[in-house]
């Protein structure tokens, strides 16, 4: 009779796993215990490099690193399965009908099973490519025993640099949640992301990680007999990188507070609407939320007494306008007449999100809109990194079915946008005291596209700059996912080094420094929930001259030399006797 349940030795060969990924996660939202970032790994470890080099291979190593993806990604994506109750109408946490949850469970369980695919191609990397030699690390020399250790070391670190790249890019990649991420309340060592992207941050924890595993390795075989060498060189050297690293953010944080590099000082308002998606969809009172912009606007950045302005610059969030601003010829009239009184209350600048038509027939944009004075003296960019199954339906005319099966709830794609000029308006002052007002370039990143670094950084130039992030979280409900996409969007600021500035319709409203700090944010005074309506003004000052990183320049040229280090390897493993 065949067996039906796994035996005593595959759960204790599949456990450490599972282990592993259920510890990562805790590094994460929810928790954002960082230490985790740093340890999760070792029960993996333990049955990928076994302590007793007698013990077998692993045999299936790519389904052991799978299990531990699902560990980490079911609960860190649980949030996505709040988008099927918004799409049924729900507008908080409550129970939406078993159609709509078992359809949001079906949402989480296949995008983490398909993140879960990396975890597996790294673990059987490791298994198969990086494992350490019995001979080299316990039988021979204590040179050979460090070049050993540190050699399996880096190839496991570079291999999950590069699954992580890869994670973000193929199919359009979802990368949120590396494992740099989870250093985010790590200032210093954070920093060396302008050098290596978010992506190339994950080479320090795994490879200490790493390095401390081999030493416990090499240890308890000496204890055992069945080794001579008790070298801790390489372990010292790992923590000269990890020294090195925070050496090299705590200078970086120095400079920057302690710059007298002359900069513009952009008096912004940032206004969160706090508006549920269900209820926009709606539609019962439309004209509601357009008074409330122009209240909420009017309030902060209205003249009074004869004096000008107190604001700058006013940003509004994705999709903030409701209605499509260029939908047909009704629609345009009424937007000219709403948007040239809102900007006729004082001279300021208007940045907001908004569907506008594209120039092919029966297609549109997800855009960000800059205005200046009126409502004809516009600048549009349009987002370029779709969501699948939000923004577009992946293979649409391909397969007939996914028309079939999703085509009632996404009826039409949007077009991506190509273009990667700034938006640029006359706003900065360089001086508090000065009426004299100089250009400055806004790098539009509309919703996720301030997770994707690949994207922010085609629109980096000398000049001042301000990331300038509108997104609208109101799919996820009072979820985690906010704070997630927010410690995503930081690293933006630190691997470009421009300031940011967050406006969401639902989620984190803030400003972030160069340094990836959260300098101020929206959030209730007693109760600290960020789920509000409100605004949040602020003096935000930005470089004259804006700084091009060298991840500016050459973007993710680590984690694809990590991931060329990694291919080319598999097939000259035998050659090269590694």
């Amino acid at each position: 009779m065949p067996r039906l349940l796994p035996s005593l030795t595959t759960l204790r060969q599949l456990a450490p796993a599972v282990v592993s990924g259920f510890l990562l996660h805790l590094a994460f939202p929810g928790t954002n215990l960082e230490v985790f970032a740093w340890i999760w790994l070792l029960p993996l470890l333990s049955i990928l490099w076994p302590l007793n080099p007698d013990t077998p291979p692993l045999r299936r190593p790519f389904l052991t690193g799978y299990l531990a993806g699902l560990a980490f990604f079911i609960p860190d994506v649980a949030w996505v399965r709040h988008s099927s109750r918004v799409i049924h109408g729900a507008i908080d946490n409550q129970w939406a009908g078993m159609g709509p949850e078992l359809l949001g469970a079906g949402a989480v369980l296949g995008l983490a099973g398909i993140l879960s695919v990396y975890f597996g191609l790294w673990t059987w990397f490791v298994a198969r490519h990086a494992s350490p030699r019995t001979a080299p690390l316990s039988q021979s020399t204590s040179t050979a025993s460090t070049l050993e250790s540190l050699r399996c070391a880096a190839l496991a670190a570079a291999a999950w640099v590069a699954t992580e790249w890869l994670r973000g890019w193929i199919f359009t990649g979802f990368g949120w949640n590396g494992l740099g991420v989870a250093l985010h309340r790590n200032t210093a060592l954070i920093q060396i992301a302008d050098l290596v992207g978010v992506a190339g941050l994950a080479f320090v924890p795994i490879f200490i990680a790493c390095v401390a595993w081999i030493n416990l390795i090499r240890l308890t075989r000496h204890w055992r007999g069945t080794s001579t060498i008790r070298t801790r060189l390489d372990f010292t050297l790992a923590m000269v990188l990890l020294i090195s690293v925070a050496l090299y953010g705590i200078a970086r944080i120095r400079d920057h507070d302690t710059a007298t590099a002359p900069t513009l000082t952009v008096r912004t308002l940032l206004v969160q609407p706090n508006v549920p998606q269900a209820v926009r969809w709606a539609g019962n009172d439309t004209l509601a939320l357009y008074r409330r912009l122009d209240e909420r606007t009017r309030l902060y950045a209205e003249a009074r007494n004869d004096l000008p302005s107190p604001i700058d610059l006013v940003v509004w969030p994705e999709n903030a306008i409701p209605i499509m601003l260029d939908l047909d010829a009704e629609t345009i009239d009424f937007h000219r007449d709403f948007l040239t009184a809102v900007l006729g209350t004082s001279d300021f600048t208007l940045l907001t999100g908004v569907g506008t038509r594209a120039k092919e027939p029966e297609q549109f944009h997800n855009s960000a809109v800059l205005f200046q004075g009126s409502y004809d003296n516009q600048k549009r960019a349009h987002k370029q990194h779709l969501v699948p199954f939000g923004e577009y339906l992946p293979f649409r005319d391909q397969l007939p079915f996914m028309q079939t099966l999703l085509g009632d709830l996404l009826p039409g794609d949007f077009r991506p946008g190509t273009s990667t000029e700034p938006l640029t308006a006359t706003i900065g002052k360089a001086a508090p005291d000065s009426a004299e007002k100089q250009p400055i370039d806004l790098i539009p990143l509309i919703c996720f596209e301030d997770t994707v670094g690949r994207v922010a950084r085609k629109f980096i130039r000398p000049g001042p700059q301000i990331l300038a992030n509108i997104t609208n979280d109101g799919w996820f409900l009072q979820s985690h996912e906010t704070q997630i996409h927010l410690n995503n969007a930081r690293f933006r600021a630190i691997e470009l080094r421009r300031p940011m500035l967050r406006a969401a319709n639902t989620g984190v409203t803030c400003y972030i420094d160069p340094l990836g700090r959260i300098t101020s944010q929206l959030q209730d005074p007693t109760t600290a929930s960020t789920f509000i309506e409100g605004c949040l003004p602020a003096n935000l000052p930005v470089p004259l001259k804006g700084e091009i990183t060298f991840y500016a320049r050459h973007g993710d040229t680590f984690a694809l030399t990590c991931l060329a280090l990694t291919l080319a390897l598999i097939p000259l493993k035998k050659r090269l006797q590694l």
